[in-house]
């Protein structure tokens, strides 16, 4: 096994969980607990149902918010291995960083940060946190995963300063006064990796859902250098395993770019130790200028083509009016919730007070459906056809 760098999370100096509890077991570490821990959760297996940008019902072959996570683990691990930072600590943040997402991907995100604006918003990796800490039950000795605190600070990408204030310690990074300072390289590593991911397989999603084309994807540098490649070194080779050929090289790329511009970077600064790291402003993992500046033009190729087209938009239009339709019937009557959720609405009353508690309680309880239960919830409220 290789030794970790001096600057990689290890659990020897981690800052531990929320609730002390006995140590692992001695097959596994505190960080592979919590990848464990993640995949038996409930939100996990939920992401099966979650899409990424087309809706669940819509074929078999799409990839979900679950394929995506086990995709980004996969790079995430290899990039942290070579690298030698906590590979399990990287597959835990990766296997976690969706799990927030509400149903009809981003669509089903606007949707209810636009609903719980006046009641304190929503954001997915700010609900990805509420599951670990406090949703999750599972256990009898305290309520969520109790997850290590690394695991938890890579799951907020993002955070604003009022509710950074709320959370404590796992969002202090983000209560300097201007820019965050760094999390851990584990999570910098996931975050990367999600993007890459992210863009490498909507383009496949897309060509199989015929939203883009060949054609289109030729006038992007990343494409089209391996799409070329690939023709040339196999002229006869079927679209099908060219399209899959270019995105592996493609993927490949970006990976071996990332761990080279990365080793650089960190041979360059020679952190000491993780708390060097997390003092930094700028993140210390990433591509090169010139392979981001593909990456970026890629990305804003999908952004204006794909998840602007009008299927996907239609799909769009539908899920908010399904969002904003069940929190209105369900804020107005927390009793047409189901008795768990009730039960629910209460705790959080008592918690934040009775409007604020309320609409939290609804808003967790649309977070956590996948895409067919809500149409199905949607139909049950709104079909008087549909039996309740």
């Amino acid at each position: 096994m290789t030794e970790l760098a001096i600057y990689a999370a290890s659990v020897e100096l981690s800052r531990g969980r929320q609730v002390s509890e006995p140590p692992a077991a001695p097959y596994r570490n505190e960080y592979q607990r919590d990848k464990d821990r993640i995949i038996h959760s409930s939100a996990f297996r939920r992401l099966e149902y979650k899409t990424q940008v087309f809706v669940n019902h819509e074929g078999d072959l799409f990839r979900t918010r679950l394929t995506h996570s086990l995709e980004v683990a996969q790079i995430s691990r290899t990039v942290a291995r070579y690298l030698r930072l906590n590979e399990d600590l990287t597959e835990a943040i990766a296997l976690t960083h969706d799990l927030g997402h509400a149903p009809f991907g981003h669509a089903g995100q606007d949707a209810l940060a636009a609903v719980m604006g006046k009641f304190g918003g929503f954001e997915h990796n700010w609900q990805a946190l509420r599951i670990v800490d406090e949703l999750e039950e599972r256990y009898p000795s305290f309520r969520g995963l109790n997850l290590m605190f690394e695991t938890r600070e890579g799951i907020l990408k993002q955070c604003n300063p009022k509710l950074a204030k709320q959370l404590g310690s796992v969002a202090l990074r983000f209560l300097t006064g201007g820019h965050p300072t760094a999390p851990s390289l584990e999570a910098q590593i996931v975050n990367i990796c999600d993007a890459i991911a992210y863009n490498s397989h909507d383009i496949d999603d897309g060509l199989r859902a015929r939203l883009i084309s060949i054609r289109q994807l030729r006038e992007y540098r990343l494409f089209d250098e391996h799409y070329s490649a690939v023709l040339k070194q196999w002229p006869n080779l079927s679209q099908r395993r060219v399209i899959h050929e270019t995105i592996r090289r493609m993927i490949d790329e970006q990976v071996v770019n990332l761990i080279e511009t990365s080793t650089a970077t960190l041979e360059a600064l020679q952190p000491s130790n993780i708390e060097t790291v997390r003092a930094t402003e700028e993140m210390l993992i990433n591509l090169s200028a010139l392979m981001y500046e593909k990456h970026l033009e890629l990305k804003s190729f999908l952004q204006q083509q794909m998840y602007q087209h009008y299927r996907v938009r239609r799909m769009g239009y539908k899920a908010r009016q399904i969002i904003h339709r069940l929190f209105e019937a369900f804020i107005n009557d927390p009793y047409l919730l189901p008795l768990e959720a009730q039960m629910e609405v209460q705790r959080l009353q008592a918690q934040l007070g009775s409007e604020l508690g309320r609409a939290r309680a609804v808003c967790d309880y649309l977070a956590g459906m996948t895409d067919r239960y809500a149409i199905l919830e949607y139909e049950r409220l709104f079909n008087p056809n549909q039996l309740p």
